[in-house]
């Protein structure tokens, strides 16, 4: 008698690095969790070359590639959404390498835990290619690491220790669906992360907040583990000012879609004392780098207000 799938596994990828992925394949190979107790879902987004011409998955009897040809991280988690056919959604990233348990204890969470809406990892570990640098300590935790000691949970969108991102991220299909018409309704889109050029991101927080706003909760688990891979370019100053300067944006224009307030003006007298606080009393800090996130921030609250006056004349 056949087994009725319990998951959806869904990974997004564009032009992922071969020895990664080939890595985060391995893992799901390995997956505790009898294969014919999930399917399996490749959404390609824009790969350069085809994945499915490849990377071959008739390893796993319900898997499919399914070609997305509009760019964005976004984009392909709702065409995963829309193609999925169970009723938990399990996104990995093509460079997480899920613990050996993970698919068998989000299906377990699923079980015991049924007024959550999304739930994830509370033990996103790095494996860094190259050593960070002193100089971008501060920056590190906008790669959304964590490690968490015991579970976190909430119905409360601002409680941040139990919101799950996106790596290891567990929705189920009733939150999908509202998240996908929620976008549809939308004037103003999150677009997360296009290829490398756009670093936005916030996708998986507006995730949390649909979730919240349908009246179920979010929480992280430390026991889904998950291996996060770091190419040694993802630790460079460059590179996680970009990520910092995306995160800024995003996260407004998240917050302007919930509450409809305008963001500041970063170019006042409290941008600038805040940069001048976190001198004073965060003497060990790099000041070059602070002053470099100060004007990443201040690009970031400019192109959202570009975006919020673009929406508004859209709409008068």
């Amino acid at each position: 008698m056949a087994t009725t799938p319990e998951a959806s596994v869904i990974i997004c990828a564009h032009n992922p690095r071969a020895d990664y992925f080939r890595r985060v394949l391995e893992g799901l190979r390995q997956q505790s969790l009898c294969m014919e107790n999930w399917e399996f879902l490749v959404i390609d987004s824009a790969s350069d070359v085809p994945l499915a011409s490849k990377w071959n998955i008739s390893w796993h009897p319900h898997a499919r590639h399914i070609r997305e040809d509009e760019l964005g991280l976004a984009v392909a988690r709702r065409r995963g959404m829309r193609e999925a056919a169970t009723d938990l959604l399990i996104f990995v990233d093509d460079d997480n390498v899920l613990g050996q348990n993970y698919l068998l204890d989000a299906v377990a969470i699923k079980r015991e835990w049924p007024r959550l809406g999304v739930w994830g990892s509370g033990a996103l570990i790095p494996e860094f290619e190259s050593k960070p640098g002193e100089s971008v300590t501060q920056l590190l935790p906008y790669l959304a690491l964590r490690e968490n000691a015991a579970p976190q949970w909430s119905n409360v969108f601002s409680c941040m220790p139990s919101m799950p991102w996106g790596a290891g991220m567990c929705v189920r299909a009733s939150v999908a669906t509202s998240y996908c018409e929620y976008c549809q309704n939308s004037s103003i889109q999150i677009a997360d992360r296009r290829g490398k050029n756009s670093l936005m991101g916030a996708g998986d927080l507006e995730i949390c907040y649909v979730a919240c706003k349908i009246g179920l909760g979010m929480a992280t688990f430390p026991e889904l583990r998950i291996t996060h891979l770091m190419p040694k370019e993802r630790v460079e100053l460059g590179y996680l000012l970009k990520v910092f300067e995306g995160t800024c944006a995003s996260n407004t224009l998240l917050d302007y879609k919930r509450t409809g307030k305008i963001p500041q003006s970063p170019l006042g007298l409290r941008g600038f004392l805040s940069v001048l606080y976190q001198l004073i009393t965060h003497p060990g800090l790099d000041s070059v780098v602070i002053f470099r996130m100060h004007l990443a921030n201040i690009r970031a609250m400019l192109r959202v207000k570009r975006i919020i006056a673009d929406s508004q004349t859209q709409s008068a």
